[in-house]
C-alpha cells in the first residue's frame, strides 16, 4: 500500500468528525493536493472526499446500532453540520433513513436489498457471471454479490444475489438483467474459521472486480476473490441481511440461495 495514502486514510479515520478538507488530507500525506488526489484514487478506486463520506456514514451506522444517541446527535458526532445533509447522505448510501435503519436493526433486521434499474431508456441488458472464492484458512461463508455504479459498496445495486461458498472451493454466481454499461462487482460476506470451534473465529470478508463492461444479450465474466478488509477498502455502507455462514457441507455445483434480478422498467 502507498505509504502516503496510508497516512491520509489514517487521518480520515482519526478526524472524520472534523471539517476535514482536501488540503488537510494532502498535508497529512505530505503531497500537493492534485498529486495526492490522483494517488489516492489509484489506490482506493475513489476520491478522498467520497472515502471520507463513506467513513462518516459507516461510523454513523455503528452509533445508531450501539448507542441511544438521537439521529441529530449522531449527525453531529460524525462531522455533519446539517441534519438534512446527513439524512440525505445516509439514506443514499445505506438504502434506508437513519431512523428506519435503527428500527429495522431492532425489529428483525434487513432483507436482501432490492435492485434498482440504472440503465438509460432503450438500452439492453446483459449478465455478469463468475466465481467467488475465499482466502486460505477460512471455512464456509455466506456472501452477497452485486453490481454497483461505484467502487463503494452502497445503495443501490442494479443486480444482486446471495451465495454460499464452501471452504476451499470457488462457487459460481450469475447476475441477470444488468443494464448495458460499466459496473463494479462487489462481494461481502461472513466466513467461519477453521479448527475445533469455527464459529468463534468468524470474520468479515470483502472483494471487488472493477470496470466490468456489460453489453446487451451477453454474459461478462468477472471472478471475485474475497479478503479481509484492508485500509484502502472503503467501508461497506449498504444495509444487508445477516450473512450467517451455512453449516459445513459437501458437494459440487454452484449453489445459490437467493437472487433478485433487475426490476422491470
Amino acid at each position: 500500500m502507498d505509504k502516503a495514502v496510508e497516512k491520509a486514510i489514517e487521518c480520515i479515520w482519526e478526524r472524520y468528525n472534523e471539517p476535514l478538507s482536501l488540503a488537510e488530507m494532502a498535508r497529512s500525506a505530505a503531497l500537493s493536493r492534485f498529486y495526492f488526489a490522483h494517488r489516492f484514487r489509484d489506490e482506493t478506486g475513489t476520491t478522498p472526499a467520497r472515502f471520507l463520506a463513506a467513513v462518516r456514514i459507516h461510523q454513523a451506522r455503528l452509533l445508531l446500532l450501539d448507542t441511544a444517541m438521537s439521529v441529530a446527535e449522531v449527525s453531529s458526532a460524525v462531522g455533519y453540520g446539517s441534519l438534512g445533509s446527513f439524512t440525505s447522505g445516509f439514506t443514499a448510501g445505506v438504502g434506508v433513513s437513519p431512523g428506519r435503519f435503527r428500527r429495522l436493526s431492532r425489529t428483525g433486521g434487513f432483507g436482501s436489498p432490492r435492485p434498482r434499474p440504472s440503465g438509460r431508456p432503450g438500452t439492453g441488458t446483459g449478465a455478469v457471471a463468475g466465481t467467488v472464492s475465499l482466502p486460505e484458512g477460512r471455512g464456509n461463508a455466506r456472501v452477497y454479490v452485486g453490481a454497483f455504479r461505484t467502487p463503494i459498496l452502497q445503495h443501490p445495486p442494479v443486480a444482486g444475489m446471495v451465495v454460499d461458498v464452501p471452504s476451499g472451493r470457488p462457487t459460481c454466481y450469475h447476475l441477470a438483467d444488468v443494464p448495458e454499461g460499466t459496473w463494479y462487482v462487489h462481494a461481502v460476506g461472513t466466513a467461519d474459521g477453521v479448527g475445533p470451534d469455527p464459529p468463534s473465529q468468524r470474520c468479515s470478508l470483502v472483494g471487488r472486480h472493477d470496470a466490468v463492461p456489460v453489453t446487451g444479450d451477453a454474459v461478462t465474466s468477472a471472478a471475485v476473490r474475497l479478503h479481509r478488509p484492508r485500509p484502502v477498502d472503503p467501508p461497506v455502507l449498504l444495509a444487508l441481511p445477516d450473512l450467517e455462514p451455512p453449516p459445513a457441507r459437501t458437494g459440487a455445483g454452484c449453489p445459490v440461495i437467493g437472487s433478485h434480478p433487475k426490476a422491470a422498467v
